[in-house]
């Protein structure tokens, strides 16, 4: 497996299933496998990969299904994360397999690797495109916030379109050059750390907003924003059943969605065992959980039913010059661009599998894949209107695959178990649950399309 770029990445298993003894990275024949990652850059990888935009568009979930709808269903998606990853790491330690798309090709063949390529590939993209998307948007509304009034909307610097791309060429494309995906610990620390802080923030700023909302607001563009509000929208919904709720699932999943950088995080990880990635995941997935519920609770209790799909935008016209508002705002900004590296890494192993199979690292092939998926991502996120859609969409699909479908079918077809020990039960449930899921939510998905239009 082409893990990273610069060596291969198999493990060699000498009579032993026991990791702690297995050498990950070698060329093939005798590896010298140096030191590796440390557990905790490895928490902060995996929780980097977890975290990124799904984090802005939670409040909006818990306005379409209600507190205690929201948490049940955070819940059972944070839950079968977890479940669908002690799966994968099982079936990696039974196999010696250590890439998600060879464990499809295990189980299913050529078939099964080359779909496993093709929903990484749309995930990751799909995902990384979210987050230029939030760049987007917000970045502009940071530097207004920073100007008088009369200045804002006159110069280049306030067109989204090209700090985007400028910040893509100087920042996102070095660090996503970088070859192992080690190298990014530092990085997805900081990452953590804005994301924390920006729970902070949105906990602290639900009394700084009253409710009701005010009628009429103006916003950091001078727009007149008019709202409908009465007292009886100041009661937060326990349940919430409506066609916005198919949109709350697939966001949950879109969030949770780390198991394309689960294996190779793993294969970088010091001493590795099952054991200790799968606590390395238990810990990132429970911390992510609590940071996930906490910014989208008191972000729907800021908001009510008037949360927008990208949560920071609704502050621009309560508190427009606010400097907590000011600084959390750029903290995202910077944990999602330290973010798409990290999920660039391997939406472009995918790449290169399915287009150029296994061989030697060139250099030549790594620059044009990686220049490649991020023109494509900066293209979505120039053209897409609405972050929700990405989230609906990828979630529902991709996602599902990804993060419910997959494990489950891979672990029945080539685990040899006996179809009713409790995993394989597990399996099952999670191949039925995540149909069941992708199926409705697209569904619903689409006709709201159709009513819209």
């Amino acid at each position: 497996m082409s893990i990273n770029n610069g060596a291969h990445a198999d493990f060699y298993r000498n009579g032993t299933d026991n990791c702690e003894e297995t050498p990950l990275l070698g060329n093939g024949s005798a590896p010298a496998r140096t030191t590796g990652a440390s557990f905790v850059s490895c928490v902060f990888n995996l929780m980097n990969a977890i975290m990124g935009s799904g984090i802005l568009g939670l409040a909006y979930a818990m306005a379409s299904t209600g507190i205690v709808g929201f948490g049940i269903l955070l819940v059972l998606v944070s839950s079968l994360a977890a479940y669908s990853i002690h799966l994968l790491l099982k079936l990696c330690d039974q196999t010696g397999i250590n890439s998600y798309e060879d464990l499809g090709g295990k189980a299913l063949q050529k078939p099964g690797q080359v779909m496993v390529g093709i929903a990484i590939l749309i995930q990751n993209v799909g995902a990384m495109a979210s987050y230029l998307f939030i760049f987007k948007s917000e970045f502009p509304a940071a530097i207004d916030s920073f100007l008088s009034p009369e200045d804002t909307g006159k110069a280049w610097y306030e067109d989204g379109r090209v700090l985007l791309i400028l910040i893509t060429v100087c920042v996102v494309l070095p660090l996503s050059m970088l070859p192992k995906i080690g190298f990014l610990g530092y990085t997805s620390s900081l990452a953590f750390f804005f994301m924390l802080y920006f729970a902070v923030v949105i906990v602290v700023k639900k009394w700084s907003i009253p409710c009701p909302l005010p009628h009429n607001v103006t916003t950091l563009s001078g727009n007149l924003k008019i709202l409908n509000v009465n007292d009886s929208e100041c009661t937060p919904k326990l349940f919430i059943i409506s066609i916005k709720s198919a949109y709350a699932i697939p966001t949950m999943a879109f969030s949770f969605l780390c198991h394309t950088a689960i294996l190779p995080i793993y294969c970088e990880l010091e001493r590795p065992s099952k054991v200790r990635m799968q606590n390395i995941a238990n810990i990132s997935i429970g911390l992510s959980f609590l940071l996930y519920f906490i910014s989208a609770l008191f972000g729907y209790l800021t908001f009510y039913s008037h949360v927008d799909s990208e949560l920071l935008l609704g502050y621009d016209a309560y508190l427009p010059r606010d400097i907590m508002v000011m600084t959390v705002r750029l903290a995202i900004l910077l944990s999602v661009l330290l973010t798409v590296p990290l999920i660039h890494f391997p939406a472009r192993k995918a790449v290169i599998l399915l287009l150029y199979g296994r061989r030697e690292f060139s250099w030549l092939i790594h620059i044009i894949s990686t220049l490649s998926i991020l023109s494509v991502v900066l293209m979505l996120a120039i053209f897409v209107p609405d972050i929700s859609t990405v989230f609906g969409v990828v979630g529902s699909t991709m996602s599902s695959c990804l993060l419910f479908v997959f494990p489950g079918i891979f672990y029945l077809k080539i685990n040899t178990e006996r179809l009713r020990s409790f995993d394989s039960i597990g399996a099952a449930i999670l191949v039925v649950f995540g149909l069941l899921m992708g199926v409705t939510s697209l569904s619903a998905i689409i006709i709201t399309w159709v009513k819209g239009s």
